[in-house]
């Protein structure tokens, strides 16, 4: 799995997207079970693993602490029997935020575990908070120790958890410690998104003993030990939502094999608000722009309402959309960073606090513009496909950080999109 060297997309807009095309899996959850195969000394293989740069510095956090990583294709092969190391290094961590993930496989395991703060793009304040609240509650010493927060333990042992927020980072670290913890463990607040329930899913099926996963309360009965598991990721609903607006935004017809409508409720609702036709398909979700396509408004919020992560795309389809389209941000304080690269392609969109106003429909310019993170990055190229005339996109390993084998999947539906 290697990173694209290019330094720019071109697009070349004004075709409408048609066809089918089939998503990745999910590469969140992809992060969590890599972060998952610390947990045990026996072999973890995964697969549907998305051919993207954040999987790669997953995998190299974890040769860090001496864990056997091999990657083939969309395949993942984790031992991490010699696991030596319990700080993997700031350069490396710098570089993603799920890396902070090792914390609590490594505090369960070995009773011992540093991190340095985690990096990843810059879309809002996200604190460590609740993954350091939950391990002390666990019976972890946590503190600060230079550039390095670590967590010790003799024994970790269960009891009852309140998160302020439903971090799903949070969730799942402190799920991870709680997983070999002498007794029970209830963890309430937690985040119910579809990555969570397949954490959850993954622990089981390596031994652990967890109810509740998908749900605000998750309750975890430690065991001794936990075995290795042959597990096949989740299609990514991200990506999947990406591509059925890349579809509505051009006016076009685009089948996403892979997209699981239970996952995708608020993003279908929505859709069909603003008359768009969204159904099902073999084995995924068709969304097709007719001649109306009206504004709506909605909210970014914790699953299951809209994702903070569709938010920049959804808002570069509703530049084409009649009306004024309205979109409250509740998760990210700086999700918006691709406001002003979309109005710099012609976009009316104005912003009040964490609001965001999108007149419409409205005319795009092919320019200049960058990917500032992995959702804006995805924001600019939608509009770039409704655009007339050339986009080129800098900054692209941003979007190489979330969407797998982009250009192919975009061709085949029959855009113009080249890299350079």
């Amino acid at each position: 799995m290697t990173t694209k060297t290019a330094t720019r997309l071109v697009i070349r807009g004004g075709r409408p997207l048609r066809g089918r095309v089939t998503v990745s899996g999910s590469k969140n959850a992809s992060l969590y079970a890599l972060a998952a195969g610390l947990l045990t000394a026996e072999p973890v293989t995964l697969r549907r693993v998305p051919a993207i740069a954040d999987i790669g510095e997953m995998a190299e956090v974890l040769r860090s602490l001496g864990a056997d990583v091999t990657i083939e294709d969309e395949t993942v092969h984790i031992e991490a029997r010699e696991v030596n190391g319990r700080v993997p290094p700031a350069d490396q961590v710098a570089a993603l935020r799920a890396s902070f993930l090792v914390m609590g496989p490594l505090l369960a395991r070995f009773g011992e575990a540093a991190c340095p703060p985690p990096g990843g793009d810059v879309i809002g304040v996200r604190p460590l908070d609740v993954h350091l609240a939950g391990f002390n509650a666990l019976g972890a010493d946590v503190r600060r120790e230079g550039q390095e927060f670590v967590a010790r333990a003799t024994r970790l042992r269960g009891t009852r958890i309140f998160l302020d927020y439903p971090s799903v980072l949070g969730t799942v670290n402190v799920l991870f410690a709680a997983t070999l913890a002498e007794g029970t463990t209830t963890i309430i607040n937690a985040a119910a998104e579809p990555e969570v329930a397949m954490a959850v899913e993954m622990l089981n099926l390596m031994g652990a003993k967890i109810a509740g996963g998908g749900t605000n309360v998750i309750t975890v009965d430690g065991v001794e030990v936990l075995h290795g598991v042959d597990f096949t990721v989740i299609p990514d609903r991200i990506e999947a939502g990406t591509y059925l607006l890349a579809g509505v935004a051009t006016g076009g017809d685009v089948e996403v094999i892979g997209a699981t409508p239970d996952h995708l409720d608020s993003l279908i609702t929505k859709l069909r608000e603003a008359q768009v036709l969204v159904e099902p398909c073999e084995g995924g979700l068709r969304a097709a722009r007719g001649d109306r396509f009206q504004a709506v408004q909605l909210q970014a919020v914790p699953y299951p309402g809209f994702a903070t992560d569709l938010h920049a795309p959804m808002a570069a389809a509703l530049t084409q959309a009649s009306g004024v389209s309205i979109i409250h941000e509740r998760v990210f304080e700086n999700r918006l960073l691709y406001v002003g690269e979309l109005r710099s392609m012609g976009a009316r969109i104005t912003t009040g606090g964490q609001a965001v106003m999108i007149e419409g429909p409205t005319p795009l310019f092919g320019t200049s513009v960058r990917a500032l993170d992995v959702r804006a990055g995805a924001a600019v190229v939608l509009a770039g496909l409704c655009a007339e005339g050339e986009t080129t996109i800098r900054d692209i390993t941003h979007i190489d950080r979330g969407y797998a084998h982009l250009v192919e999947r975009l061709t085949a539906l029959g855009a113009d999109v080249s890299r350079e």
